[in-house]
């Protein structure tokens, strides 16, 4: 933004004082992206602090350009009646305008403080509620490196971010049920000095409902045990299924669980750096979008584009990671809202 912009924002939303709640302000922004740019300040009691300032308009434009991409996609049929675009783009209309509301984001990232405080090994920065507005919002400055530059590190610290990025997402969404859904690399910055991984970017997180999570847990489970028949049944209670679908779909569909299943297989570490999940997963993505007879459940979007974030990052990381004791850690400490006995996952918990 032009300096003239910049400012015009920071007196629409903070008052034309702005500048009296802070010893300094730099103009120079420290980071840039879709929705705003991010600069460094220092608050009177001498705390660095980063200011995320959103772009004029950017707010109200949401609805109008997801429309225009819809329309071109329409116009130029690009893509496969399998992806049901008009889902994507409802959930992709929230989401944007979730994101566009940096209270929502503030509240968010104090919730994220207060679940991590007794979390080795995490730490999210706090919010300056004063210097914070709908579209300003004002948090401490942190350091660290990204997921990029971890990968350079040894093999004792890839290991170690890999284990905690997966393990956040794990206890996001099996113990909080709350996470944040943004797999940016950049809102992970690993501090090697102190060992901790700092977060950042809270304006896409999102809660998820208890019987989703029920059958989730249930159904990865399945994947990781490749049971074939609890794998469809939890995918129809979630509704990645209707129960309709041709053999060939159900075929499919198992076999890209079970890949995504494979880290959990076996205990002992599993080696993400000598895997092609990837690859293989997207060979029966055309089988899948050909077939599919419904879109999947809104909570899919958001929560799948956070796990492959968090297995992408440890391929990335070339990290060994002990992902099947995790799982059953998991599960074995998961309280069930439907008192549905799990009779066959106890058994494979007792033989594990």
């Amino acid at each position: 933004m032009p300096r003239r912009q910049l400012d015009n924002v920071l007196i629409a939303e903070l008052g034309s004082n702005w500048q009296s709640k802070l010893r300094s302000f730099d103009y120079e922004p420290l980071a840039a992206a879709s929705i705003g740019q991010v600069h460094k300040a220092v608050t009177k009691d001498g705390m660095e602090i980063a200011m995320k300032i959103q772009y004029p308009g950017v707010a109200e434009s949401i609805d109008g350009d997801i429309e225009n991409v819809k329309r071109l996609l329409d116009y130029t049929n690009l893509l496969p009646n399998g992806l049901y675009l008009d889902q994507a783009m409802k959930v992709a209309k929230v989401e944007l305008a979730r994101e566009c509301n940096y209270e929502l984001e503030a509240a968010n990232q104090k919730r994220f403080r207060e679940l991590l405080s007794g979390v080795d090994g995490f730490y999210v920065p706090l919010v300056i509620d004063e210097i914070s507005s709908r579209r300003v919002l004002s948090t401490e400055l942190i350091t660290g490196v990204s997921i990029e530059k971890v990968a350079h590190l040894n093999q004792e610290t890839c290991d170690y971010v890999g284990r905690k990025l997966l393990d956040l997402a794990l206890r996001e969404l099996f113990v909080f049920r709350f996470m944040q859904t943004d797999p940016n690399w950049g809102n992970f910055l690993y501090d090697e000095r102190t060992n901790i991984i700092n977060l950042i970017d809270f304006g896409a997180a999102r809660d998820y409902p208890k019987d989703f999570v029920d059958n989730y847990l249930r159904m990865v489970l399945a994947c990781a045990n490749r049971d074939k028949e609890n794998v469809i049944e939890m995918s129809c209670r979630l509704g990645f299924l209707t129960g309709m679908e041709s053999q060939i779909m159900l075929d499919a569909h198992t076999e890209a669980a079970f890949l995504v299943g494979l880290p959990f297989i076996r205990t002992g570490g599993f080696d993400f750096k000598s895997n092609n999940m990837t690859s293989d997963i997207s060979h029966l993505g055309a089988t899948m979008l050909k077939h599919r007879l419904s879109p999947p459940p809104d909570e899919a979007y958001s929560l799948h584009r956070k796990l492959s974030g968090a297995f992408l990052a440890c391929i990335k990381l070339g990290a060994v990671v002990p992902c099947r004791e995790m799982l059953l850690e998991v599960y074995s400490n998961y309280k069930f809202s439907d008192n549905e006995e799990d009779v066959q996952n106890k058994t494979y918990l007792a033989s594990a």
